[in-house]
């Protein structure tokens, strides 16, 4: 699976698939829900207010009529309807609309109608780029503040499976920090370490490795470092959200990279994007968020 194509080719066979969307009225939101269902990706049940919905539909041009729509208009309690569909089977991922990440997190993490598991949250996004071979995943780009290394841990497992699901073999896995030797000054590094030690035996992982050592075998052949991930890598684990979402940004605007992202480690996956994203984006989202 090396473009974005291969990614929703394979989600297209994915049958029987239905997606709720929180706060379903906007623009972008509604592209991608037509452009997910003429993709044959999944169906969609609409949560939001049915009036803005169907306007914003109108004088759009965007046909909405083969999905249900669920008429709502606080924001909040869209998002628990959402979830409630998720959690009693009725959709089988979950979609953020136009909503705040706080608040759709908050109602799928509900203790007693949510979507936890116990496990660790965390997010995985996918970028196909022009300078690239493959398709590059980054985590964390959203959830985790600061995570020690058990929840880098959690991370890693949470992005492992999702890939895993995906069909990728032979994960190649970068630990990113800012060197390649282990400094006991810099806790990445350490970090990194103990990750390898964790994951030899389910991917190909280095760390620490910085970023161009993980992207570019002739940046790491310069380096003289021997590595088996350099220009091949599928999956790198930044060390924090200000890291993730600095690279995540960066390859959108300024690489121009198509990507979508979900949420994983909950009951189902989150399909969740800016509200500054494109429709194509959020289609590559409910792709990556169907087969995870």
């Amino acid at each position: 699976m090396n473009d974005i194509k291969s990614l929703l080719e394979k989600a297209k066979k994915v049958s029987g698939n239905k997606i709720a969307v929180a706060v379903a009225e906007d623009k972008e939101v509604l592209k991608s829900v037509e452009m997910g269902y003429l993709e044959g990706i999944s169906e969609y049940i609409l949560v939001g207010d049915e009036i803005k919905i169907r306007d914003i539909a109108k004088k759009n041009n965007i046909d909405i009529k083969n999905h249900k729509i669920i008429d709502c208009k606080d924001n909040i309690e869209a998002c628990e309807i959402a979830v409630k569909l998720v959690k009693n089977n009725e959709a089988n991922a979950l979609m953020k609309g136009l909503i705040d990440t706080s608040v759709i997190l908050k109602a799928s993490l509900n203790k007693e109608w949510g979507l936890r598991t116990g496990n660790l949250i965390s997010h995985l996004a996918v970028f196909e780029m022009d300078t690239y071979k493959k398709l590059l995943f980054v985590t964390d780009c959203a959830i985790n503040i600061n995570p020690d290394l058990e929840a880098k841990k959690s991370i890693v497992k949470n992005s492992l499976k999702a890939l895993n699901n995906l069909g990728l073999k032979e994960i190649k896995v970068g630990v990113i920090c800012a060197k390649e030797k282990m400094n006991p000054k810099m806790q990445s590094t350490v970090d990194a370490v103990e990750l390898v030690k964790e994951f030899s035996d389910k991917c190909i992982i280095e760390g620490p490795v910085a970023m161009d050592g993980a992207i570019s075998k002739k940046a790491s052949e310069i380096k003289g470092i021997d590595s088996k991930i350099a220009g091949a890598v599928d999956l790198v684990v930044m060390d924090n959200i200000e890291a993730g979402n600095v690279l995540y940004k960066t390859l959108t605007y300024l690489c121009e990279a198509q990507n979508g992202g979900v949420v994983l480690g909950t009951l189902k996956p989150i399909i969740l994007t800016s509200r500054a994203d494109s429709a194509k984006s959020k289609l590559i989202s409910m792709a990556l968020g169907v087969l995870s």
